[in-house]
């Protein structure tokens, strides 16, 4: 009688646990995101109302053209939380996995209207609307959904490395003929402000992402 006690209480600290961490898992870190401002991502904690926000770093205007060759903008996102990264269709490397992890915040955002993701060629001149519509059709992406964006490689370039700061950690200074390769996604929130940065290879990386999302759409109600 003893042992099938211990049994009992065994198993139900087991499933109290399973529980725990599955609750864990979809909570974000904090209650509220940290902003940030240059390559370091030195995060500031600012509340979303403070007059410090008015001067701080925004994604700047751009203009490129995505999959379907619709004009995408920095107004396309206005009021939308999105995710973005850089990528380009022939990558062989980590380019399939990035992708792959982008489809599953699709996934986990589909029927949300607030959520957007965008991914930019760093291999424009390929690119090309078709090339990229071709890739788009293949990979499942829903137009509107997810911008998959070409066009002028300076832009694409300097929106990467000065407007959302992608190879922080690659640290030395890149020229225009530097080839723009990384593996993170940037979280931007309503209002152009960076959020997050996070490893587009690291399948828990994303799952925290998701959960982050979750807490700035919380953030703006």
């Amino acid at each position: 009688m003893k042992k099938y006690n211990l049994i009992i209480i065994a198993l139900i600290t087991l499933i109290v646990l399973s529980c725990k961490e599955q609750v864990e898992e979809k909570s974000s870190r904090v209650d509220g995101l940290p902003y940030y401002s240059d390559a370091s991502f030195t995060p500031h904690w600012l509340d979303s109302k403070s007059e410090a926000l008015s001067t701080f770093h925004k994604i700047p205007k751009f203009n490129l053209t995505d999959q379907d060759g619709q004009e995408v903008t920095e107004k396309t996102f206005d009021n939308k939380i999105y995710v973005t990264d850089f990528f380009f269709t022939s990558c062989p490397g980590i380019c399939p996995k990035m992708t792959e992890n982008m489809s599953v915040l699709q996934d986990a955002f589909k029927d949300d209207a607030e959520v957007l993701l965008l991914s930019h060629s760093v291999t424009p001149v390929k690119d090309s609307v078709s090339t990229l519509k071709h890739y788009a059709e293949g990979k499942g992406v829903i137009s509107n959904k997810w911008h998959l964006v070409t066009g002028d490689r300076k832009q694409i370039y300097d929106l990467g490395r000065q407007a959302y700061f992608v190879e922080e950690d690659l640290g030395g200074e890149k020229t225009d003929d530097d080839f723009l390769h990384t593996e993170n996604f940037v979280l931007i929130d309503k209002d152009k402000h960076i959020r997050g940065i996070y490893n587009g290879l690291n399948k828990t990386a994303v799952q925290q992402l998701i959960a982050d999302i979750k807490t700035l759409e919380i953030e703006d109600k």
